[in-house]
């Protein structure tokens, strides 16, 4: 067999007797691809171990009977633009999205691609985003609070149980708020990428509109670069009025 029918082989996954065998040629091109292909069994087999750690929550709530678990997590409390997201996800009891944990560990690309699969296979999903003035409105913690609510009720399936990401809201559904859930629990993380990606994209967009302040790589946090632009160019529309220093500049005009 050549190197090159070799390497796509193995791409998928190979039967230990075919291994076997091609562990016997000594080719330097077969050892290297084998030594890739181990390699990245290891990282599978990680990433499985991994999951199954933060479907711990899931696995309790399943097992007493509950069937539709959302997860719900938000993006953006902290920047001085930009909007608020929210996201609610119901998976399948039996997913599993290799790599998947709080959004900002995973690299860009890959959350990408996971935010798509998730809206894919998930049961059901919501998005829900409010600006700097309905943040101004409820103040941020509020505002919080206004979004994850109304991002269940965007919801198609209803919830019997939610597992939230460190905030607890008043709603009839029985919840669960778990301290750096995006990292504990799948449903939550599911919920930060997909809600993550989503503001991201918004943020480069809105980039194109208001070009001085780097939107693009900061989403709109307080970098030198935009804190620079801020200065030089003053705050523009999507600036959060009660955020400093826009709060300061807004009292000085």
């Amino acid at each position: 067999m050549k190197i090159k029918e070799i390497k796509e082989l193995l791409k998928k996954e190979v039967p230990q007797e075919i291994l076997n065998e091609l562990s016997k040629d000594k080719r330097k091109g077969v050892e290297k691809e084998l030594e890739k292909y181990y390699k990245k069994q290891k990282q599978k087999e990680f990433f499985k171990k991994e999951y199954q750690k933060r479907t711990i929550y899931e696995k309790k709530l399943y097992d007493k009977g509950y069937k539709y678990i959302c997860g719900i997590d938000e993006v953006g409390r902290g920047p001085l633009a930009g909007p608020l997201v929210v996201a609610c996800v119901i998976l399948k009891k039996d997913s599993f999205f290799e790599g998947l944990c709080d959004s900002k560990k995973i690299p860009r690309k890959k959350r990408e691609e996971l935010a798509e699969k998730i809206k894919k296979e998930a049961l059901d999903y919501a998005i829900l985003e409010l600006d700097n003035f309905e943040i101004e409105k409820y103040n941020i913690y509020g505002a919080t609070k206004v979004a994850m609510k109304e991002c269940i009720k965007k919801l198609k399936i209803k919830p019997d149980f939610l597992l939230i990401d460190a905030m607890k809201i008043e709603n009839e559904i029985k919840s669960l708020s778990i301290i750096k859930g995006d990292d504990k629990s799948v449903s939550i993380a599911a919920a930060s990428v997909i809600a993550k990606v989503y503001r991201d994209k918004k943020m480069t967009d809105l980039a194109k509109i208001y070009p001085y302040y780097d939107f693009e790589n900061n989403m709109g946090y307080g970098t030198k670069k935009h804190l620079d632009g801020l200065k030089k160019y003053g705050f523009c529309k999507i600036h959060r009025r009660d955020f400093e220093p826009i709060k300061t500049m807004i009292k000085e005009v």
